[in-house]
């Protein structure tokens, strides 16, 4: 129910060529207790002041030189949009087919002049009583679409912090630095740009690659840590992380978990179809893993690790190219050379011996985790 005394502050406009009618129109408002009364003679200034004042009702009369009342109403409906203008028509002609053509042309009453005070007047309380109720529920539901967007925004930020997180704690336990899944994310998202994926995409190639190596988590620490070779047994093993990583990220509605449940699954394929644990070749293995096997492997090679010093930026790049149209994807070489200077410049930045100090920074601009 609309107050009383919201509904006489409403906007009101009336549109007459005659003065003398408006000032009656006006008298008549202002001893009914309405504020807020603008007025014109002139049908071609109502857009302007539509647009300046937005008025709650407008008082329209039909017959009009320069600009009738009907083209008023289809200078109004073009820029309405789905706004809910009441307009109530005040005019002379009483025949059958200008009523009609009024309602549709957008009138949602009409009053003949002359006419009762207290008869339009009823009418204008009702109808702004339908238009003040449209904009309080419009209202309503702009706020409860902020508060959803806000929530969802919330959530969507906890979900990229549990992502973050599980993908650090599988390097971590692969005697990887945290570090790595941050330059390979980047790597993979620099790459889909210049295949010319689209800007979501790469957003989510960012987000998902992370996890690629999830599986990691269930492989024993007998083998996963092994400082020595892996027996034949136990490499069948750790070929088996790749579907671990996929069945923890499976059954999820969510667009980023279910590309980044793809990515655990695949990323361990091959171009020439030796890899694990399909087998799958060429165009078969999803565009994004391949693009995150070259990513992945280039910080690889040139990483220091327990096991292996650091290859050099030439003979990591002279590794991948050699392995094109092998284990990689020829095309997504292409674009790695391309990009090279970019993955220099995230290696730079992202370098181990900054490591403390950007986990913390990004600690920090992480949110809480949500706990209802």
């Amino acid at each position: 129910m609309i107050r009383t005394q919201d509904r006489l502050k409403a906007r009101i406009l009336i549109v007459d060529d005659e003065p003398g009618n408006i000032l009656v129109l006006k008298r008549m408002l202002a001893a009914s207790g309405y504020k807020n009364v603008e007025s014109t003679t002139d049908g071609r200034k109502v857009s302007g002041i539509y647009k300046s004042y937005g008025p709650d009702l407008i008082l329209l009369d039909l017959k009009m030189p320069g600009c009738s009342g009907f083209e008023v109403m289809e200078g109004l409906q073009r820029l309405q949009g789905d706004d809910y203008l009441p307009i109530l028509i005040l005019s002379v002609q009483r025949d059958y087919e200008t009523r009609l053509r009024a309602l549709n042309a957008g009138a949602k009453d009409f009053v003949n002049k002359p006419f009762e005070a207290m008869e339009i007047l009823a009418r204008i309380g009702n109808m702004l009583e339908v238009r003040l109720l449209h904009v309080q529920v419009r209202n309503h539901n702009k706020t409860l679409e902020e508060k959803v967007a806000e929530r969802t925004q919330k959530l969507e930020k906890t979900r990229m912090e549990v992502i973050h997180r599980l993908g650090r704690a599988a390097e971590f336990r692969d005697n990887e630095t945290g570090l790595h899944v941050i330059r390979m994310s980047r790597f993979s998202q620099r790459l889909a740009q210049q295949i010319g994926l689209s800007d979501d995409e790469c957003d989510l190639i960012l987000n998902a690659s992370p996890m690629h190596d999830i599986g990691k988590i269930g492989i024993p620490d007998r083998i996963l840590l092994k400082p020595g070779r892996l027996t034949d047994k136990e490499w069948e093993i750790m070929k088996t992380h790749p579907e671990i990583g996929a069945k923890l990220l499976s059954g999820s509605e969510s667009q980023l978990m279910q590309m980044a449940e793809m990515i655990a699954m695949t990323h361990q394929e091959r171009w020439d179809g030796s890899g694990y644990p399909l087998g799958l070749k060429g165009e078969e293995i999803p565009l994004v893993s391949r693009i995150i096997a070259v990513a992945d492997v280039f910080d690889a090679l040139t990483s220091e690790r327990p096991y292996k010093k650091a290859w050099s930026i030439d003979d990591s790049v002279t590794e991948i190219i050699k392995k094109s149209g092998v284990h990689f994807d020829p095309e997504i070489v292409s674009a790695f050379k391309v990009t090279l200077p970019d993955f220099i410049v995230i290696k730079d930045a992202f370098s181990e011996s900054n490591e403390t100090s950007i986990l913390y920074q990004m600690h920090e601009k992480l949110p809480p985790l949500e706990t209802s």
